[in-house]
């Protein structure tokens, strides 16, 4: 039998998404051997965590708590008239490092899942719809994830931003096989965008 603290930290660990009872008990020792300094930061930082971050209520992206909009929203630099629209918070920062775009972001908060009960209703779909009224969007940019319910909330996007503006562009992502990857390891909504998306040689 562990000490009942030692048993306290597998058990909030384990709570974390990807982290197993044999992972927390690493992770739970590696803390109690380490210089208490280190539990101590890690503490420090997750006592204040929800007190100074939030979302932007524009984009719905993460954002310093004392900020009034995301800085992605208000740089002059951002061309406004441009929307990329991603599932999470996290999938902005994959694009900001690819140094290549310049429009503004637009965060769902999921995709549409009957399965899980997740309705467009539960989206920040309607958020959105404002936001291409509002600020005179030319291009909307979907770039949901490559899964059922990604693709499903992509049409769905679709369907309701035409219903509301016609003549706004709507564009996907590229979507293919990567580099160095063998047919037969791919999964099928890959093959199938493989295929949708070839080009002439």
């Amino acid at each position: 039998m562990l000490p009942q603290a030692f048993e306290n930290v597998i058990e909030a660990l384990g709570r974390l998404p990807g982290v197993g009872p044999r992972t927390a008990e690493r992770y739970a020792y590696y803390l109690f051997k380490s210089n208490p300094k280190v539990a101590d930061t890690i503490a420090e930082t997750l006592s204040e965590f929800h007190d100074r971050v939030k979302s932007c209520p524009v984009t719905f992206a993460l954002m310093d708590a004392n900020d009034e909009m995301s800085p992605l929203y208000t740089d002059a630099s951002r061309d406004k008239t441009t929307v990329l629209v991603v599932e999470e918070p996290l999938d902005i920062y994959a694009i900001e490092q690819t140094k290549s775009y310049k429009g503004t972001y637009h965060v769902l908060g999921g995709a549409i899942s009957p399965i899980d009960g997740i309705t467009p209703e539960q989206l920040h779909i309607g958020e959105l719809v404002k936001r291409v009224n509002n600020d005179n969007v030319k291009e909307v940019i979907i770039a949901t994830n490559p899964s059922v319910e990604g693709e499903s909330t992509a049409l769905f996007l679709e369907k309701i931003l035409h219903e509301q503006n016609p003549s706004l562009k709507l564009t996907r992502l590229a979507r293919g096989l990567p580099l160095g990857v063998d047919l037969s390891y791919a999964d099928q909504i890959t093959l199938s965008a493989a295929l949708e998306n070839r080009t002439d040689l």
